[in-house]
């Protein structure tokens, strides 16, 4: 049976992983295929993107895309991601942009093993305190490490811009309960959990698979987001309150879209993913696509091919 439309790509065609543009956001337009060009077209005019050059396409508001851009993504290794307003919410993503399983068998096997996932959980820590010597010291003791740490990086952005802080105190189900500035930081959190949530799934990582975090869909976001609040969420919070906000949900997410649009925080999330999960002893590639065959002695054999006559 023979089907219309341009073949798939070789994949000696496709363009490494390293060279394409990592994240392409589009809002308001129409998003359509002609030949191996993704096309995005809106009251400007057309705009040609080829498809081998995409890692993950970002999909805002008011974007409507073809059934045959979609299929073009996908033979090209693409995801796409429905994000909100300048990326800062995660609503739904396509297939991942890894062609291979390695980084969530990796994930897999260190969440499900006391001491890797424990060396994990660790290297999380010491990743808040540089030049810290953290190697000797307990979960218990880091949780209180980190729990005195965020609770001097709030007084300081209080100190700093002047807003009353007492603790962090919310109620998820009532957003409009907190004081100003604990809504701010829900907001920005939550714009925070949103962009992670969408590297996560465009990078072929688990987003239920925590280390520190666990018993949640969503327990590695928070593990990943939780490296950036101080340089991110808690700044822009305050920021937000001490200018005076009278809309702070929208104020917020706002703030957090604008520092995070130039693109150095989704580098960042994919960089610190990939350590954390394959550890730079491992190394080598994480897009090897070929498919192979598990076996009980702890390696693995060629797929593709008939084992009837093989001597066992």
């Amino acid at each position: 049976m023979k089907t219309s439309g341009v073949p798939p790509a070789d994949i000696a065609d496709l363009s490494r992983a390293e060279d394409r543009i990592s994240f392409l956001y589009l809002e308001r337009s129409v998003i359509h295929r002609d030949s191996n060009a993704i096309t995005a077209t809106d009251d400007r005019g057309v705009v040609h993107i080829p498809a081998a050059s995409i890692g993950v396409l970002m999909l805002g508001p008011g974007t409507s895309i073809t059934h045959q851009a979609i299929v073009l993504l996908a033979d090209h290794g693409a995801t796409a991601v429905w994000v909100g307003e300048r990326g800062v919410r995660y609503y739904a993503h396509g297939r991942s942009l890894a062609s291979s399983s390695r980084l969530l068998v990796a994930q897999a096997a260190a969440v499900s093993h006391r001491q890797r996932r424990l060396g994990v959980a660790r290297t999380m820590y010491a990743m808040r305190f540089p030049g810290e010597d953290t190697a000797g010291l307990s979960m218990q003791q880091l949780r209180g490490k980190e729990g005195a740490r965020v609770r001097r990086i709030y007084r300081e952005h209080a100190k700093r811009t002047g807003v009353p802080w007492n603790q962090r105190e919310y109620d998820k189900t009532d957003f409009a309960g907190g004081d100003p500035i604990n809504q701010a930081l829900s907001a920005a959190h939550a714009c925070l959990y949103g962009i992670v949530h969408a590297v996560i799934v465009a990078v072929g990582a688990s987003p239920g698979l925590g280390f520190v975090h666990t018993g949640h869909e969503r327990a590695f976001v928070y593990d990943i987001a939780d490296l950036y609040k101080a340089d991110v969420t808690i700044p822009a919070a305050f920021d937000v309150i001490a200018g005076g906000s009278t809309d702070i949900s929208t104020d917020t997410r706002r703030r957090v879209r604008d520092l995070v649009h130039d693109g150095t925080l989704l580098e960042r999330c994919v960089r610190d993913i990939r350590m954390l999960l394959l550890r730079p002893e491992h190394g080598g590639e994480i897009d090897d696509d070929s498919v192979r065959l598990w076996d009980d002695g702890g390696f693995e054999v060629s797929a593709g091919r008939n084992y009837a006559d093989v001597d066992f």
